[in-house]
């Protein structure tokens, strides 16, 4: 059995989805069940599993204890689920989800050698005052400019320090990432699907001013990553099951909003119409104006697909999931 925790969540769902096109169906998928089925999210985040394969749902309450009573059958975990929430400012919330919970995690599948994959994030880098590099020196260095963040690299600091671990783990840092699947993320899902239905409602939409002399307006830089292409780096660290680390995953180029607005404006088939807004008081000092994933070691590794240019995602995303849609991967 394969489990990943996070299952009815965006990432979660459509690694479930690439999983069952390989014919892997006997899923264990994690998530708050128990907790959704009272969630006004929950009719959203119920059908990106609608047409899955699964062969047992767990909730993320007794997923521990489960893992250990059914460690003979497990061959591989992926610990996608996480509180990703960055305007949530309560580091307890944190604590629990994203630290403790992983910790106990990580202990188990070292004591039954079970192959364990985990979502980081690239909000670990804070402002970038140290790079964008995966190396395993300067991750104690990084200051995360939110406790979500924070929560991350605390667990990367900790992974490192442990002397017992998995026979083969792979933290994994997300930078931006986008694609079918995460409808129901409100304001946390990309700026695409945002974009999207500005567009849609408006025939216009609205990009964050820069305040910052360096960057024009619109001009600020995320290395933004499709979700298609994160699922088969998942894929291919599942059958590779080598070289233990943690590895950066975004598409390896940054990208401004602005061109992720014209992108979106071409998939959509209508002339650019764009707007310009103060960046919210409450996010200003902790607004990222570049990101961008050094993915020289996840390639060292044997990692040699090409990843989705912005253009090529937009316009699958778009084309493929939005218009008509939405659809589910």
């Amino acid at each position: 059995m394969i489990v990943v925790t996070g299952a009815s969540g965006f990432i979660g769902s459509c690694l479930i989805g690439r999983l069952n096109q390989d014919r892997f169906n006997d899923i264990v998928a994690v998530d708050d069940f128990n907790g959704l089925s009272t969630h006004p999210s929950h009719e959203r985040t119920g059908v990106n599993l609608r047409d899955k394969q699964i062969m047992v749902r767990v909730d993320r309450t007794e997923f521990h204890q489960w893992l250990r009573d059914n460690e003979d059958q497990v061959q591989f975990v992926f610990h996608i689920g996480a509180r990703t929430d960055t305007t949530e400012f309560n580091q307890d919330v944190f604590d629990e989800l994203n630290l403790h919970f992983s910790q106990e995690l990580w202990k188990i599948c070292s004591e039954f050698a079970i192959p364990l994959v985990y979502a980081s994030s690239a909000a670990t880098y804070g402002g970038g005052e140290h790079g964008y590099n995966d190396d395993h020196a300067i991750i104690p260095q990084l200051k995360p400019l939110n406790p979500y963040g924070a929560s991350k690299n605390d667990f990367d600091i900790w992974a490192l320090q442990q002397d017992a671990s998995p026979f083969f783990w792979a933290g994994l840092k997300f930078f931006n990432v986008y694609g079918p699947n995460e409808y129901h993320k409100g304001r946390m899902a990309s700026v695409i699907f945002h974009a999207y239905h500005q567009i849609e409602e408006k025939g216009s939409m609205k990009l964050f001013r820069s305040h910052r002399p360096e960057f024009a307006d619109g001009g600020q830089m995320r290395d933004f990553v499709y979700v298609k292409d994160v699922v088969e780096v998942c894929m291919f660290l599942m059958h590779h099951r080598k070289d233990s680390g943690i590895y950066n995953l975004g598409s390896g180029q940054a990208r401004s909003f602005l061109d992720l607005a014209h992108a979106t404006f071409k998939a959509m088939g209508k002339e650019p119409s764009i707007e310009f807004i103060d960046t919210p008081a409450d996010i200003r000092d902790k607004y990222q104006y570049f990101t961008e994933a050094n993915m020289s070691k996840l390639k060292s590794i044997g990692y040699n697909k090409a990843f989705h240019t912005l253009e090529e995602g937009v316009s699958d995303y778009v084309g493929g999931y939005l218009l008509h849609g939405p659809k589910y991967y």
